[in-house]
């Protein structure tokens, strides 16, 4: 079954992009999990993603990552909470319950797990903010809770199957 995702604003705040939703959001509730992100396939990648599910649906996911290569880069999460290749691909394929093709976050069919990309400053940080509708903390088929997230090495383009054509891992971390 298909769930369609609300629509996002992009919002431009101190320099970095940030995906808000159009509409209003409750109060965050109690239900959180993070990701501790570790430096895969050679690079010195860290980072954290927190997953926080709002009281009106939806998952506030906020990324910060450092000492990346400055650009864009693709991040999503990934169906397996295993991180331990060396090059990351113990995580799997992007998390897909509903069976979407692969695309942005804020196509209508995309990925559960398609968060889109991360710009990364000069200074090797960068910070993502998303609402995601398409996955929960909570218990239940579309959790974020033991599957992965994935700091890719190149832009996600938001169309090429199955991945958009993202890269190396450069870092993972499992969502706990």
């Amino acid at each position: 079954m298909e769930k369609v995702r609300v629509p996002c604003t992009i919002l431009a705040v101190a320099g970095l992009l940030v995906l808000a939703p159009l509409a209003a959001r409750g109060a965050d509730t109690a239900a959180q999990a993070k990701a501790m992100i570790e430096a895969k396939s050679r690079s010195p990648v860290a980072g954290t993603a927190t997953f926080t599910e709002l009281a009106n649906g939806g998952v506030k996911v906020v990324v910060h990552i450092e000492q990346a290569p400055p650009g864009t880069h693709g991040f999503h999460i990934h169906e397996k909470g295993d991180c331990s290749a060396p090059d990351a691909m113990s995580a799997g394929a992007h998390f897909n319950p509903a069976g979407n093709p692969h695309a942005g976050p804020m196509d209508k069919a995309c990925h559960n797990g398609d968060l889109g990309n991360i710009e990364v400053g000069q200074d090797g940080k960068g910070h993502l903010e998303i609402v995601d509708d398409l996955v929960t903390v909570k218990p239940g088929p579309t959790s974020v809770v033991g599957k992965s997230v994935v700091f890719h090495e190149k832009v996600d383009d938001l169309k090429t199957q199955p991945a958009g054509n993202s890269g190396a891992r450069l870092g993972c971390g499992v969502i706990q």
